[in-house]
């Protein structure tokens, strides 16, 4: 898409200085229809791009409409300052509505998630974590498809290309975010973080945890081939990342909703764009460590990327808008509010739609006797899929589990009966249905 413009703002003197002008802001403040308009474009914060094509009422100038929308606007935001670089937000209406919507669910009463036995919960985790890794991945460029990376992520299997090698990094990191204890952010952390995401996948490795070192980086929009942003100069990055720690560490002078500043860090982290590559994934693995930080333990089962993927040009409008109209983060929040409700939503459809289906599941659980959660779940899958296969390297990876445990799970329902092993290569075994599946199942299903 094309960079937006804005006209020129102006105050209230220089519009009072044009007679006619003068007439017409008066009337326009005191006008009922026209400030119902006005707080109506607010409250959804339309941008100068969007206002051109809506009508006001009663022919009003569009011009000093958005300077009237903009005084107001100026008038509550909040300012943050990062080095010499100035942003402000606003928080509307709809904005604390949806916060307050996210803190009665993202805190961990999701509803749903409570008939989930806990060690089924964990296989949500590792299933959410891998398609947020494959999804944010594909975001900067992995070519690989959601099928096989999440195959190649389920099995371990060694990356064969730069595509696959970018997916497992994240998965890595997001694995490491979860279990991290950092409280505070630092630089080291955000070091740590690039490295792990980038690593051996740069065309440079020595740049993996290091800041770029050049101007010649710039954002390029997908769309129209043109810049789209050009990022600050890399001799400031040292005192901007300080400062973007100190934002995230410290106690601010007024309440700070936790989203709120999980979102502006992703933001500044693209804006300064630190490094030579990975800035994104980068900036959503340091919103979910926020935000995970912060008690919000459900964003672990959510994948933003998958949000985003869908819509990359409104993804890149919210950075766009807000930096042509004077670094103006509301645009940025209503775009990352309404993409944390939409995985919000897929999660809580997802769990419905698994839990209707665990009918079979419970069932194996009760008549089976000496068998665990994640046992009965394997079973549930090759019940569900006739030509399923696994490893043991699989069930450990898919559970989180030790080696020796996802070992043991396999053998005792090979002892049971409902699996047989088969050798590949020279030590590795796959587990396939046994000859009696079906009959046993039968049983099970029926009684």
């Amino acid at each position: 898409m094309r960079k937006p413009k804005i006209p020129p703002e102006k105050t209230n003197m220089e519009l009072l200085k044009d007679e006619k002008k003068s007439k017409e802001l008066f009337g326009y403040m005191i006008d009922e229809e026209i400030n119902a308009f006005i707080k109506d474009m607010n409250d959804r914060y339309i941008h100068w791009d969007e206002l051109v094509y809506r009508t006001p009422p009663k022919n009003a100038s569009l011009p000093l409409i958005w300077n009237l929308m903009k005084f107001n606007r100026n008038s509550i935001a909040k300012k943050i300052k990062i080095g010499s670089f100035q942003f402000k937000f606003n928080i509307t209406d709809l904005i604390q509505y949806q916060l307050h919507q996210f803190d009665m669910n993202l805190g961990g009463s999701l509803g749903v998630t409570q008939d989930i036995p806990s060690e089924e919960k964990n296989r949500y985790l590792i299933s959410s974590l891998m398609e947020e890794a494959i999804a944010s991945s594909q975001l900067e460029g992995a070519a690989t498809t959601r099928k096989v990376a999440k195959e190649m992520l389920r099995k371990a299997r060694k990356p064969r290309d730069k595509s696959e090698k970018m997916i497992m990094n994240n998965y890595l990191t997001s694995k490491f975010i979860k279990n991290s204890e950092v409280k505070k952010l630092t630089p080291e952390f955000i070091f740590e973080i690039h490295k792990n995401i980038t690593q051996d996948t740069l065309d440079n490795d020595m740049y993996a945890g290091k800041f770029r070192d050049t101007n010649d980086i710039f954002v390029i929009d997908t769309v129209s081939g043109e810049i789209a942003h050009e990022p600050p100069d890399f001799n400031l990055l040292k005192e901007l990342i300080d400062r973007l720690c100190d934002f995230a560490n410290k106690e601010d002078s007024y309440f700070m909703h936790p989203i709120i500043k999980a979102s502006i860090l992703h933001f500044l982290i693209g804006y300064i764009h630190p490094f030579v590559d990975g800035n994104g994934r980068t900036a959503r693995a340091l919103f979910y460590w926020y935000l995970i930080k912060e008690g919000y333990w459900i964003v672990e089962f959510m994948s933003i990327s998958r949000v985003i993927i869908k819509s990359p040009i409104k993804y890149s409008r919210a950075y766009l808008y807000t930096e042509s109209d004077e670094n103006d983060l509301t645009y940025f929040l209503n775009y990352q509010l309404r993409t944390i409700k939409i995985a919000l939503e897929e999660l809580r459809r997802h769990i419905v739609k698994k839990s209707k289906n665990q009918k079979e599941f419970f069932k194996i659980v009760e008549k089976t006797e000496d068998i665990n959660i994640r046992q009965a779940d394997i079973i549930h899958e090759f019940y569900t899929n006739e030509h399923k296969s696994i490893t043991i390297k699989e069930v450990q990876e898919v559970f989180d589990i030790v080696y020796e445990t996802a070992r043991k799970d396999l053998l005792e329902l090979e002892e049971k009966g409902f699996l047989k092993k088969k050798t590949i290569g020279k030590k590795q075994f796959i587990f396939l249905r046994s000859n009696n599946f079906n009959k046993i199942m039968n049983k099970i299903i029926k009684d």
